[in-house]
């Protein structure tokens, strides 16, 4: 059984943080690029971040540039996303995926999804 979970989804504060693991199971994700998408209601998925396999380089949508943070431990076959700063345009369901992407914003180029995790930001 392959599947992603992720957990640490709340609902805060604007100003608040939260930080989202996303946990692999059934493969290990070492080769594996991270990424985090976003879907608000009514809006369409958004790449937020992907962290490389390699050299653990990452990129970040303009929106969440300098809040948030995405990290990876290969040993617990899981990664994490540091959300700082929280606003409510934040709101949205998360997911995270694993894939090799040559684009990272794009859902496609990814081969395992978790179910996603609620994520609301208000005051």
């Amino acid at each position: 059984q392959v599947q992603l979970v992720e957990s640490g989804g709340d609902s805060v504060q604007p100003g608040g943080s939260l930080r989202l693991s996303c946990v692999a199971s059934g493969f290990t994700v070492n080769y594996y690029s991270i990424a985090w998408f976003r879907q608000a209601p009514g809006k369409e998925r958004e790449g937020i971040s992907c962290i490389s396999s390699t050299d653990y380089s990452t990129t970040y949508a303009d929106s969440v540039k300098g809040r948030f943070t995405a990290s990876r431990d290969n040993a617990r076959n899981t990664g994490y996303l540091q959300m700082n700063n929280l606003k409510p345009e934040d709101t949205g369901y998360y997911y995270c995926a694993a894939g090799f992407p040559s684009i990272w914003a794009v859902a496609a180029q990814y081969d395992y999804w978790g179910q996603g995790i609620q994520v609301t930001v208000s005051s």
